[in-house]
């Protein structure tokens, strides 16, 4: 059974809880609340954006009926993905990332802050590999971005 459904801007505000509690849980030192607080006008208006962008695929993940994570990808890339905090190790992550993984391209990449080392701990178990890429994020105090690939032999897991 699939965990997830196609988003709708009437699904912002769920969007924006996980995605906020998830960021300050797991990026505070990197973006310490006091001088770089979660930016939620912006990311809501990004993300707006991005449900309507027919080139952007925007999903909810779903749990016991309620909202329980984001995913945003295009056809070869994973723009953002989130689980909430209570479903951290449940198993939910692995199981919305085996089905994203069904809509990508078989290459596809991702960025992940260099910083986030739950996240980038995640993506390799699940066959992501760094490409030696870097680029700094976009907000303030811009750490830095890694790209990482999927190879296309892990597709078949």
């Amino acid at each position: 059974m699939s965990v997830l459904r196609m988003a709708t801007r009437d699904d912002l505000e769920a969007i924006m809880d996980v995605q906020q509690e998830g960021s300050i849980r797991a990026l505070s030192g990197i973006f310490p609340q006091d001088e770089y607080p979660f930016p939620r006008a912006e990311l809501t208006a990004r993300w707006a954006r991005e449900i309507d962008d027919p080139d952007v695929r925007v999903m909810v993940i779903m749990q016991d009926g309620a909202v329980a994570g984001y995913v945003a990808s295009t056809r070869d890339q994973l723009l953002h993905f989130g689980t909430a905090t209570r479903t951290w190790g449940s198993g939910l992550a692995m199981t919305a990332h085996d089905e994203i993984v069904g809509l990508l391209d078989r290459t596809a990449r991702l960025w992940v802050l260099a910083g986030n080392h739950r996240a980038r701990r995640f993506y390799e178990k699940v066959g992501w590999k760094p490409t030696g890429r870097s680029v700094p994020d976009d907000f303030p105090p811009h750490p830095e971005l890694m790209e990482y690939q999927r190879s296309p032999a892990h597709d078949a897991t």
